[in-house]
């Protein structure tokens, strides 16, 4: 899943939903999420 569809879960914009875990990271397992960027992208 991605954050915008676990957004829409919890009827809230993709951008708090995603300020709302790196203000309670702790919270949630390691493995939770990861962010892709361009050294992680597959040619």
């Amino acid at each position: 899943m991605l954050d915008k569809d676990l957004a829409e879960m919890y009827g809230v914009e993709t951008k708090v939903f995603n300020q709302s875990i790196k203000r309670n990271i702790e919270r949630f397992p390691k493995d939770f999420m990861f962010s892709l960027n361009k050294k992680n992208r597959i040619t």
